[in-house]
């Protein structure tokens, strides 16, 4: 059975490359052109797809983490923060 799918599409495949021999010059880069910003965009397509869940969980962590750094104690002096880790020593450059 997949002997046959296999043939199968080594037969179309073959059917598209003679129908693009027979083809003009400019009708064939025409069509080389298409089939590569199909190529470009289906890999460009399937990156998206791959990395979604990665990029998602990546942002949420940045997000929890922004939050747990404003959350931390400050002190407020009208419309200026001053966090704590300013209190120390400065280190000298």
């Amino acid at each position: 059975m997949i002997e046959k799918v296999f043939a199968g599409i080594a037969l179309a495949v073959c059917a598209v490359l003679l129908l693009r021999m027979l083809l003009p010059e400019r009708q064939r880069v025409r069509l080389d052109a298409a089939w590569q910003r199909a190529v470009q965009g289906s890999r460009h397509l399937a990156r998206r797809v791959w990395f979604w869940r990665t990029h998602r969980q990546r942002a949420a962590r940045e997000a929890e983490e922004a939050i747990r750094r404003a959350q931390r104690s400050v002190e407020r002096d009208g419309n200026v923060i001053r966090p704590n880790s300013f209190k120390g020593p400065r280190k000298p450059h």
